[in-house]
C-alpha cells in the first residue's frame, strides 16, 4: 500500500478521536462544523484460500460488521467496498491512504481511508475520511490454507473503532 501525505488537521483529529470523543470548537459567530461520528464495529473479517504465487494464502474477501454507537444502539453496518451504510440507508465507500500495524500483534492494521463515494442523503453521505482504530482480532490464519483448502472461507472475529470525519 502506498503512503500517502494526510493533512495534518485529520491526524490531528484521529489522535483526538482515538484518545476520546471529540467537540466541535468554533470562533464566535462561525458556523461549528457536524462532529465526527464514532462507531464501535464488531464483527468479522472473511477470507478465502487462494493461490499466491508458490504457495497459498488466506486473501481478505470483506468484513461484515455491525456499527453500534456507545449506548449499544445499531447504527449501521460495514460490508465489502469498503463500505458503511448508516441505519438511514447513507453509504461511504473508502479507498485506503494509510496503514499503522495494531498496538496488538493480534489485530488487523489501523487504517485512515478517504471517501471515494457516497450515496444517500443521510449521514454516511457527509463522510470525507474514516479512520479504523482501536482493533482487536481478525488476522487471516496463519495456517489452514493449501491446495485441499482453495476457495474455503473463514470467518476471523474482530472488533474496531470507526471514526467518520465529515468534509
Amino acid at each position: 500500500m502506498r503512503k500517502l501525505r494526510i493533512p495534518r488537521t485529520i491526524l490531528a483529529s484521529c489522535v483526538l478521536a482515538s484518545m476520546g470523543s471529540i467537540g466541535t470548537v468554533s470562533a464566535q459567530g462561525a458556523p461549528a462544523k457536524p462532529s465526527a461520528i464514532e462507531a464501535f464495529g464488531k464483527g468479522v473479517q472473511i477470507y478465502t484460500c487462494k493461490p499466491a504465487a508458490a504457495t497459498y494464502a488466506w486473501t481478505l474477501k470483506a468484513p461484515e460488521a455491525t456499527l453500534s454507537d456507545a449506548k449499544g444502539n445499531v447504527i449501521g453496518k460495514h460490508f465489502a467496498g469498503p463500505s458503511w451504510q448508516a441505519n438511514d440507508g447513507s453509504t461511504v465507500v473508502g479507498e485506503a491512504l494509510n496503514a499503522s500495524p495494531s498496538p496488538d500483534a493480534g489485530a488487523i492494521p489501523w487504517i485512515v481511508l478517504h471517501a471515494k463515494s457516497q450515496t444517500g442523503n443521510g449521514v454516511m453521505s457527509k463522510v470525507a475520511y474514516v479512520v479504523r482504530t482501536r482493533t482487536e482480532g481478525g488476522v487471516a490464519p496463519a495456517t489452514g490454507c493449501d491446495a485441499s483448502h482453495i476457495n474455503a472461507e473463514v470467518r476471523v472475529p474482530y472488533s474496531a473503532v470507526y471514526i467518520f470525519f465529515p468534509g
